[in-house]
């Protein structure tokens, strides 16, 4: 195990990392609330903290890693209300959709995913704990947890409970509270929603109380890491922390804390009022899954993340087309990475040089990346260092001198060890071929080229050359290069790929 030290939000400081049980690490993120279409910011949260698992993985820790699903809240009886649909079963469809499409950004399934409806005893628990402990009171069918009752309110998010009073007050209705700043626990049954039964009638959960079921039922009263959105700290975690330690006691709960920051576009914060909310699957199928991780990898999980994003719409106003600029420059990176893996694996195919040392350089991936994930999990300057990994590699491709041997060998090292911190990053886990063809496909759909036509043009060149009518060639030519295609004249034929340059 390599020793590891994070940004700690509740510390507001970098500390070492102790885990409760050396070794092993309990860690908890908020998930989803199923009521409409994942989007990129959920991505981003997702690829974050599965990257810190992975990272930790790497560094040789067992991680236990749960991502709660709230499949039940007032935002989803409010879209299937207005949809016209069952809320369970529409956040049970919803629910479905995010985990396949965190998958296309090699998002891992968590060791447990607890959803809010299979721990309704552990959440009537959890508040019975609290009301016998005075922290909490039932009022017309609901319980509010009584905030003036825990003194370290508001250390999380380190604001003062006037500043809090008044936030709160915005959120949610204070006619059944005592005091504004309370929040609800359990809920009351409305005409026509899902209800349980509790000792103070049937309801439902409030939305902060899950998670402390949730996280004492899989990973004790105390556990090592609690992560989420940055902008989860205030009212929920704030919440959460009241609630687990205001039953269990101080010091129990989460022992660090970890949030990641925001994405941005040019500038602008994500949000629908904006108009600038991107579906996950848009973006994968517009520039790969893969490339949206490469292009969070290269920004630290802590920072806000910005990137440029073009829409051009149609004569009525409508969104006809939406281009990522910084995504698809991320793409090409990654391209580069594969095309690197694929020459590699070429070569290697015909004999890795066997038993014996390796170039220097070849050595260096593996320690840099260990020793930039150990500190506060620096993927940035872990891409750097694969950066110079395939650069080297790249070198020793276009070489064909020296110990043809000791070549192979090092090719060999530097193909293990760039696949090894990928696993750690989330990248290149698919095969070179068919990552490039997939890639190749969306490239074709992208810039709508025809590839009939191309292939047309492309055999009409072939044989305007054969007959050594070489002018009609270059106009040919010059035609593909219009319809942005990339001619390869090789002694076997041609090839053709998608012209790339720049952001064009």
């Amino acid at each position: 195990m390599t020793p590891v030290r994070l940004h700690d939000t509740f510390r507001r400081d970098k500390v070492a990392f102790e885990p409760l049980v050396p070794g092993k690490v309990g860690m908890y993120v908020c998930g989803p609330t199923p009521y409409t279409a994942a989007h990129i910011g959920h991505a981003y949260s997702a690829i974050s903290f599965d990257t810190i698992r992975r990272s930790l993985t790497f560094l040789g820790y067992e991680v236990r890693y749960v991502r709660n699903i709230t499949d039940i809240d007032d935002k989803i009886i409010k879209a299937a209300s207005e949809a016209g649909q069952d809320p369970m079963v529409m956040s049970a469809r919803y629910a479905a959709e995010y985990n396949r499409d965190m998958a296309l950004f090699h998002v891992q399934a968590p060791t447990v995913e607890p959803k809010v409806t299979e721990h309704i005893p552990q959440i009537i628990e959890v508040v019975q704990a609290l009301i016998g402990k005075g922290r909490a009171y039932a009022s017309q069918g609901d319980v509010y947890y009584a905030v003036d009752t825990f003194a370290p309110y508001g250390r999380l998010s380190n604001r003062p409970l006037d500043e809090l009073h008044e936030q709160t007050r915005m959120l949610e209705d204070t006619s059944r509270k005592r005091h504004a700043h309370d929040f609800a626990l359990w809920k009351a049954a409305k005409p026509g929603e899902p209800s349980w039964d509790s000792p103070w009638g049937k309801g439902r959960p409030g939305w902060h109380i899950e998670c402390s079921a949730m996280t004492r039922t899989h990973l004790g009263d105390t556990f090592d890491i609690h992560a989420g959105g940055r902008d989860l700290m205030f009212p929920h975690h704030e919440n959460e922390i009241a609630q687990s330690q205001g039953a269990y006691g101080e010091g129990t709960f989460a022992r660090y804390w970890m949030h990641n920051g925001f994405l941005n576009f040019e500038g602008e914060k994500m949000s629908r009022s904006l108009g600038n909310v991107y579906n996950a699957v848009e973006v994968a199928r517009t520039v790969g899954g893969e490339a949206f991780r490469f292009y969070c990898a290269e920004h630290h999980y802590s920072s806000a993340i910005s990137f440029e994003v073009f829409t051009a719409k149609d004569a009525v106003g409508k969104v006809a087309m939406v281009r990522f600029f910084s995504l698809e420059q991320a793409d090409r990176q990654l391209a580069y990475y594969y095309t690197t893996l694929g020459k590699i694996d070429a070569v290697l195919a015909q004999g890795d040089g066997g038993a014996g040392p390796v170039a220097k350089e070849a050595e260096a991936l593996v320690p840099a990346v260990r020793e930039a994930l150990a500190d506060d999990f620096n993927t940035p300057v872990a891409m750097a260092a694969l950066s110079a990994a395939a650069r080297n590699a790249n070198k020793l491709l276009d070489e064909n001198k020296g110990d043809k041997q000791m070549r192979r060998r090092s090719l060999a090292r530097y193909a293990k060890d760039i696949r090894a911190v990928g696993t750690a990053l989330g990248l290149f886990e698919e095969a070179p071929a068919r990552y490039l063809a997939d890639r190749r496909a969306r490239l074709v759909a992208r810039k709508d080229i025809d590839e009939a036509r191309v292939d047309a043009l492309v055999a009409e060149r072939s044989a305007a050359r054969a007959a050594k009518q070489f002018e009609r060639a270059d106009v040919l030519r010059k035609q593909l290069q219009d319809m942005s295609v990339e001619l390869h004249d090789a002694p076997g034929g041609t090839e053709w790929s998608v012209l790339e340059v720049g952001s064009e």
